[in-house]
C-alpha cells in the first residue's frame, strides 16, 4: 500500500531526490516549503511523477502553520530537511537559530501532538568540527562544532532525545557531510558539484577549499533518509552517513577526466569539519545502504547536467560569476 510522507525543505537538494524516489515508487508525497520554486524538482523528475506531489506553502518557524500542514497531510512519517546552511547561519546567527532550531522544534511538537509514527531529520557531520587525527569518527566521538550551523544541529539532536524520553516520539537524525549531485547548488560544500556543472559547460571553476572530505552521492543520501523513515526502530537515534573519504585532488582529477579537460582546480583551507566519518552504526541498525563509487557518481552527475544543458533547462544561477568571467 502507498504510504504518505510529509517532507519539509523538499525544494532543496536532498529533499528533491527524496521526493523523486518516493514518487517513482508510487507513494504519496506532501511537500511543505516556504518556496513555490520547483526548479530543482523539475530538473530531476518526470512531469507525470511531479504532478502527483502535493504542495503546501508555509514557514517552518510558524508553529501553528507547521502543525496544521502536518495534520492536513495525514502523513504517518515526516522527513524534515528545512534549514539554513553554514554561510547563512554565520551571516545571521539569530535567524539561523530560528529556522534550524525553532523550526525543528515546531516539527517535533507537531509530530508529537498529531501522533506521527517517526520523524527523520537532517543533522550534519558539522556537529564534529575538525578532527586532530585521520581516524573515522563514530557517533561516540566528541562533538566540538566550529560553526553556528554545527551547534544548531547538535542542539536538534539533544531536543530529539528529550522528545523521545518525555513523549515517546521516535526520531532519526542523519549526519551527512559533503553531498554532491544535481541540485547541490548552495552551501559550504557545494563547490565540487558546481565544478562538475562548469566542466560540462566548458568553463573554468576553482573549488575554494582543499584537504579531504567525506563525499556522498545525493541519491544514496536520499535512500538513507527514506530507509530510516520506513524502518527505524523506536527511539531517538543519530547516525553518521558515510560516502567515501577522498582528497579534493582526486575529486578534481575525476571531474577533469570525465570532462576531457583541465578546467577545474582547487585550493584553500580544509572545511572545518572532520573529513572521515564512520557509518557502522546505521548499517548495523538499519541494514545495508547503497554506496555509489566516486567515479560512477561524478559521471552520472555530469551526464545529467549534460542532458539538462542539451534540453536548455540547466540552471546556471549558482555559477554566474564563472559564466560572466568566461564570456568576458
Amino acid at each position: 500500500m502507498p504510504e504518505t510522507y510529509f517532507i519539509t525543505g523538499a525544494q532543496g537538494c536532498i529533499g528533491s531526490w527524496i521526493v523523486k524516489a518516493l514518487a517513482e515508487r508510487g507513494d504519496r508525497v506532501v511537500v511543505f516549503d516556504r518556496s513555490s520554486d520547483a526548479r530543482r524538482l523539475n530538473a530531476i523528475m518526470k512531469p507525470g511523477d511531479l504532478a502527483g506531489v502535493r504542495f503546501i506553502l508555509g514557514d517552518i518557524t510558524d508553529a501553528a502553520t507547521v502543525r496544521a500542514a502536518l495534520n492536513d497531510s495525514a502523513a504517518r512519517r515526516a522527513i524534515h530537511l528545512a534549514g539554513l546552511q553554514v554561510p547563512a547561519c554565520q551571516a545571521d546567527p539569530a535567524m539561523g537559530a530560528l529556522v534550524n532550531v525553532v523550526g525543528t522544534l515546531n516539527v517535533f511538537e507537531a509530530a508529537r501532538v498529531i501522533g506521527v509514527e517517526r520523524v527523520v531529520y537532517a543533522s550534519s557531520a558539522a556537529v564534529f568540527g575538525m578532527s586532530e587525527d585521520d581516524q573515522p569518527l563514530d557517533e561516540a566521538a566528541a562533538c566540538e562544532p566550529s560553526t553556528h550551523y554545527g551547534v544548531f544541529k547538535r542542539t536538534n539532536e539533544g531536543n530529539a532525545r528529550v522528545y523521545f524520553l518525555a513523549h515517546g516520539l521516535s526520531t532519526v537524525g542523519l549526519r551527512p557531510l559533503t553531498v554532491y549531485g544535481v541540485n547541490r547548488d548552495a552551501g559550504l560544500t557545494s563547490d565540487p558539484t558546481k565544478a562538475m556543472k562548469a566542466a560540462v559547460l566548458g568553463i573554468p571553476f576553482h573549488i575554494k577549499f582543499g584537504g579531504a572530505t567525506d563525499f556522498q552521492y545525493v541519491a544514496d543520501t536520499a535512500t538513507a533518509f527514506i530507509t530510516c523513515a520506513d524502518g527505524a526502530p523506536e527511539g531517538a537515534f543519530v547516525f553518521n552517513l558515510h560516502g567515501e573519504t577522498v582528497a579534493l585532488a582526486r575529486i578534481v582529477d575525476v571531474i577533469n577526466q570525465v570532462a576531457g579537460s583541465t578546467l577545474v582546480t582547487f585550493g584553500g583551507a580544509p572545511i572545518p569539519i572532520a573529513p572521515a566519518i564512520d557509518d557502522a552504526a546505521i548499517r548495523k541498525t538499519i541494514g545495508n545502504l547503497p554506496s555509489t563509487p566516486l567515479e560512477d557518481g561524478i559521471r552520472e552527475t555530469m551526464r545529467l547536467f549534460g542532458d539538462l544543458r542539451d534540453a536548455g533547462h540547466l540552471d546556471t544561477s549558482d555559477i554566474e560569476d564563472e559564466l560572466r568571467a568566461h564570456v568576458t
